[in-house]
C-alpha cells in the first residue's frame, strides 16, 4: 500500500439531484446515507503504518483498496481515475477461494473468458480480448495461440488484482481496448514472526497446501522476509485429467533508509497436467443437429500432456522525498517455457456410421478431422521501468506529476510438429475413447509466430487543479515499436494521448470523462499466412463515481465508445498449411455499452461486491463482432459476519450472462451453421466458522444448482463449464 496523503470526501447527506443520476445511484446512496455520520464535507485522509491495530486488521478484510496507481501510475483513490476500476482484494479471493487469475477474472465485472479447452481461456472486455498481464505494474503481452498459462497464475503469490477498463495507452503502449490486469505482488511488511498455513480437500480429489510466513532478517526489522508456498494436485470431472501445481515466492524488503526501500524477489510455479483436452469435443452431426457427449467425454489419450514452468527475478527500489516526491524503480526478468504432446478432433460425425467429415471445401484436398501436435515453447521478458510522481505548484495551486520510461524486450520462440487425422485412422468415432497412438514425430520446426519484441517507451502525465472541485489529467506516452519474425520486421513510431477530467459535483460524487487513442500491433495471420496490418482507433469514457467512509465502499456508473479500423477476427476456419486460425480485418468496428459497480464495505460487518456491463459490438455493416461474447452480465457477490455470532461468516453469490452465438464453417466448407449458448447463471455460496482467534474452518460450493453450460462458443469443440462442486479448507495463522 502506498503511504501518500489524499484528498477523499467524508460522507455526508445527499440532495435529491445527485439521487436522480440513476435508479443505481439512489438505491446504493440512499443505503449508506442513513448509515452515514454528517461531517465535514472536506478532509484529508492519510493512510499510513500508524493507524490502530484494529483499523489495519478491518482494512485487510475489506473487499475495496483506498489507494491504487492504476490507470495513470499516480496514487489516487479510485474516484479520482477517469476510467472504469476493479480491485479484487485478498479477502475476497479468500471468501469466494479464487486460487488462479483464472477465477479473479471469472468473476470480476465486465470480463468474459472463451475455453479453447481445459488449459486455455483467453478474457474479453468491451468485445476486445485482453493482451497485457502485467505484474507490479510491467506488462506483458503474448500470442493468443501460445498461452503460456498467464491466467493460471496462482493468487497465493499477490496480494491484489487491478483491472483497469477501456484502452491503457497510458501504462501499456500498445494494447487492445479491452482491459489491462495487473497483478500486486505479496510484501515482507511485518516486523514479526507472522505467518499462515492453509489445507483444503475439495471434489475430484483436488488437494491443495498452503504457506505464508513472513519474519524480520534483522534485530530492528529493517530488513524482513516473506516466503509462500504450495501444492496443488486435482483430478476433474474430465475423465482422464489430472493435474498438479507447485509454486515458490520468495521476497526480501529492506528499508536502506527512511526514505529508501529496496525489495527483491523471486517466483517459480509449475503447472503439469495428463491427458488434457485440445480444442474440446465434436459439436456437430452432419445432419446439423447436435452432438450429445457427456460433460466428462474427454478427447484426450493417455499419452498427452501439457507442462508449463515459470521462473521469475524482480527487484524494486523506491526513493521518497521530504517535498512529497518518490521515485520508483522495477525491473525484472521472466522465464516462462511449454513443453506439450496433444491430440484434437476437429470435426463433424455422420449420426449413423459415425465416421467423421472435416470442414474444408474439396477443392482444399485437405481430408484432416484432427491431428496430434508436440509443441514447445520459450518466453523470454526483461523489463525496465522507471517513474517519478510527486506534487508541484503553479499559479498558486498545486498539482501532480509523472513521468517515466520504460524498455522491455520479448523474445518468444515456438517450435511445431504436427501429424494428421484422417478419417479412417479416427475410424468409428462411437467406439472412440481417446484410443489413439502417439505419432511419430517428426522435428520440430519454427512456428511461423515465433517472434522478438522490443518496446522503448517515454510517458508523462499531470494531474492539474482548475479548481477545488475540478481536476484535468493530461499525459501522453511515446513508443518504438519492433517486431521481428522468422520472415519479416515491422518497426512502428507511435504516441498515445490520455487526457480526462474529473468534477466533485458533491461531497462523495464526481463525474468523470476520459480519451484516449488505440494502437495494436496484431499477431493474427490473415488466409495467406500474413499478419494483419495493426489496429488503429480512439476510446472515449464518461461517469459519475462516489466513495464512502473514507474509500472503503466505492461506486461507479460510466458510459464508453470505442472506435476501431482493422480489427482481426475469427473466420472459424484454419490455415491447413499452418496449422494456425484465420482472420480478417475489419475496419469499422465500433463497441459501445453501459457499466457500473459496486465495490466494498457497507457496514463493517457486510461487504459486497456487485456489477454489470451491457454493450454492442459492431462492424462497419451492422453485423455483430465478436458474438461469441455475452452483450450483458451482471456478478454479485457478498460475505456477512452475523453480528450475534461473530465468529460465522456467510456469503454467496451469482454471475448471469446473457445468450452468445458464433457462425462456424460447415461440413466440406458447406455454408456456415450457427453455434449457440442461451443465458445462463450460476450460484455460489460460501460459509467460515472462526473455531479460534487463529484458527478457521470454510465450506464453498461452487455452480449450486448444476448448470451445464458451453465456454467455447466461439470455436468448433465444446468445452463444458465445471459441474457443481465443493470444497472445505482449514487456515490458521499466526
Amino acid at each position: 500500500m502506498s503511504f501518500e496523503d489524499l484528498r477523499v470526501r467524508k460522507p455526508g447527506s445527499v440532495p435529491p439531484r445527485a439521487l436522480r443520476l440513476s435508479l443505481l445511484a439512489m438505491l446504493i446512496a440512499s443505503g449508506i446515507a442513513q448509515a452515514a455520520e454528517s461531517t465535514p464535507p472536506e478532509q484529508t485522509l492519510n493512510v499510513d503504518a500508524s493507524a490502530s491495530a484494529d483499523q489495519q486488521e478491518q482494512a485487510a478484510k475489506d473487499y475495496s483498496v483506498p489507494v491504487t496507481r492504476a490507470g495513470t501510475k499516480m496514487a489516487l483513490t479510485a474516484r479520482d481515475i477517469p476510467q472504469s476500476v476493479s480491485i479484487v482484494s485478498k479477502q475476497r479471493m479468500e471468501d469466494q477461494q479464487l486460487q488462479s487469475l483464472n477465477d479473479v477474472l471469472s468473476n470480476t465485472t465486465g470480463i468474459h473468458g472463451v475455453s479453447s479447452d481445459m488449459d486455455r481461456t483467453n478474457y474479453y472486455s468491451r468485445g476486445f480480448m485482453i493482451d497485457n498481464y502485467m505484474v507490479d505494474g510491467i506488462p506483458t503481452a503474448f500470442a493468443s495461440r501460445w498461452n503460456l498459462g498467464d491466467a493460471q497464475s496462482d493468487m497465493a503469490l499477490y496480494e491484489r488484482v487491478e483491472v483497469v477498463r477501456g484502452a491503457t495507452g497510458l501504462l501499456t503502449g500498445p494494447g487492445n481496448p479491452s482491459a489491462s490486469i495487473n497483478m500486486v505482488r505479496k510484501h515482507a511488511d511485518s516486523k514479526a514472526f507472522t505467518g499462515s498455513v492453509s489445507a483444503s480437500y475439495g471434489s475430484w480429489n483436488k488437494q491443495r497446501y498452503v504457506a505464508d510466513l513472513s519474519a524480520p532478517l534483522s534485530p530492528e526489522g529493517n530488513v524482513r522476509g516473506r516466503l509462500v508456498t504450495g501444492y496443488e494436485d486435482k483430478n476433474s470431472f474430465i475423465e482422464r485429467y489430472g493435474a498438479d501445481k507447485k509454486f515458490v515466492y520468495g521476497v526480501v524488503d529492506a528499508d536502506l533508509t527512511d526514505a529508501t526501500k529496496l525489495s527483491v524477489g523471486y517466483e517459480f510455479s509449475q503447472v503439469n497436467t495428463d491427458s488434457p483436452m485440445w480444442g474440446g469435443s465434436p459439436r456437430w452431426y452432419t445432419d446439423g443437429s447436435q452432438v450429445k457427449l457427456r460433460r466428462g467425454y474427454n478427447t484426450a489419450p493417455d499419452w498427452a500432456y501439457n507442462n508449463k514452468e515459470n521462473n521469475k527475478v524482480f527487484i524494486n527500489l523506491q526513493q521518497n522525498f521530504d517535498n512529497g516526491w518518490n521515485i520508483t524503480l522495477n525491473g525484472t526478468h521472466n522465464q516462462m517455457t511449454l513443453d506439450s504432446k496433444q491430440l484434437y478432433i476437429d470435426s463433424y460425425i455422420n449420426k449413423d456410421t459415425g465416421v467423421a467429415v472435416n470442414q474444408y471445401p474439396a477443392s482444399y484436398a485437405y481430408d484432416a478431422v484432427g491431428g496430434t501436435g508436440y509443441n514447445t515453447g520459450k518466453r523470454k521478458v526483461d523489463a525496465v521501468d522507471a517513474f517519478a510522481s510527486g506534487p508541484y505548484e503553479m499559479f498558486g495551486r498545486q498539482h501532480e506529476l509523472m513521468l517515466g520510461i520504460n524498455y522491455s524486450r520479448q523474445d518468444n520462440k515456438y517450435y511445431s510438429a504436427w501429424t494428421n487425422i484422417s478419417p479412417a485412422q479416427l475410424g468409428n468415432f462411437y467406439d472412440y475413447n481417446g484410443n489413439f497412438p502417439e505419432s511419430d514425430w517428426n522435428p520440430r520446426e519454427p512456428a511461423s509466430d515465433t517472434q522478438l519484441v522490443r518496446q522503448k517507451s517515454a510517458y508523462l502525465a499531470t494531474r492539474i487543479s482548475l479548481a477545488d472541485p475540478l481536476h484535468v489529467i493530461l499525459g501522453a506516452r511515446y513508443t518504438n515499436w519492433n517486431r521481428q519474425t522468422l520472415t519479416e520486421e515491422m518497426e512502428k513510431n507511435n504516441i498515445t494521448p490520455y487526457g480526462g477530467v474529473i468534477w466533485d459535483f458533491y461531497d462523495n460524487w464526481s463525474a468523470y470523462a476520459s480519451y484516449t487513442s488505440v494502437f495494436q500491433p496484431q499477431d493474427y495471420q490473415d488466409s495467406s499466412g500474413g499478419f494483419l496490418a495493426p489496429v488503429i482507433g480512439k476510446n472515449y469514457e464518461a461517469g459519475v463515481k462516489s466513495d464512502w467512509f473514507n474509500s472503503r465502499l466505492t461506486t461507479s456508473i460510466s458510459v464508453f465508445r470505442t472506435e476501431l479500423d482493422n480489427v482481426g477476427e475469427a473466420t472459424g476456419q484454419t490455415n491447413p498449411e499452418t496449422g494456425n486460425a484465420i482472420y480478417v480485418g475489419k475496419s469499422g468496428v465500433v463497441s459501445r455499452g453501459v457499466e457500473f459497480e459496486v465495490n466494498g464495505a457497507v457496514t463493517d460487518n457486510w461487504q459486497m461486491t456487485f456489477g454489470g456491463t451491457s454493450y454492442v459490438a459492431e462492424d462497419r455493416e451492422g453485423e455483430n463482432y465478436n458474438s461469441q461474447l455475452p452483450r450483458t452480465s451482471f456478478n454479485l457477490f457478498t460475505s456477512y459476519r452475523l453480528p450475534m455470532l461473530e465468529a460465522l461468516t456467510v456469503g454467496g453469490g451469482v454471475t448471469w450472462q446473457s445468450k452468445t452465438y458464433s457462425d462456424l464453417a460447415g461440413p466440406e466448407g458447406n455454408g456456415t451453421w450457427r453455434a449457440r449458448q442461451g443465458s445462463y447463471s450460476l450460484v455460489d455460496l460460501f460459509a467460515r466458522y472462526d473455531v479460534t482467534k487463529n484458527v478457521s474452518l470454510q465450506a464453498n460450493i461452487n455452480n449450486l444448482f448444476d448448470k451445464e453450460y458451453d465456454n467455447n462458443v466461439g470455436n468448433g469443440g465444446i468445452v463444458y463449464g465445471e459441474p457443481r462442486n465443493v470444497s472445505v479448507s482449514a487456515t490458521y495463522r499466526f
